[in-house]
């Protein structure tokens, strides 16, 4: 594993030698879990956009769509506990 340098502000140092502290690791521990969770969410950032773009594309592709006030009715009724059948696509 090669080394790399950061060059923190004093006060962000301070932060994460208190953080590191109170999870019970060293401060380069803290620092590679925090960087390695980032990049996990930063991946899954990039896959939601990505299926985003493809749902959107198929979608009008096939001309296919949940009027959005059917769509948001279902999704409260849904939210509420309510037992709903699920919308129709319409041309």
């Amino acid at each position: 594993m090669t080394a790399t340098r950061l060059n923190l502000s004093e006060d962000l140092k301070r932060r994460i030698v208190r953080l590191a502290a109170s999870a019970n690791k060293t401060p380069h521990a803290f620092m590679v879990d925090v960087l390695s969770q980032e990049a996990d969410r930063a991946e899954t950032r990039g896959r939601f956009s990505n299926d985003a773009v493809l749902a959107e594309n198929e979608a009008l592709k096939s001309g296919k769509a949940f009027p959005l006030d059917v769509a948001f009715d279902y999704l409260e009724a849904r939210a509420a506990g309510k037992v709903v059948r699920r919308p129709r696509t319409r041309p």
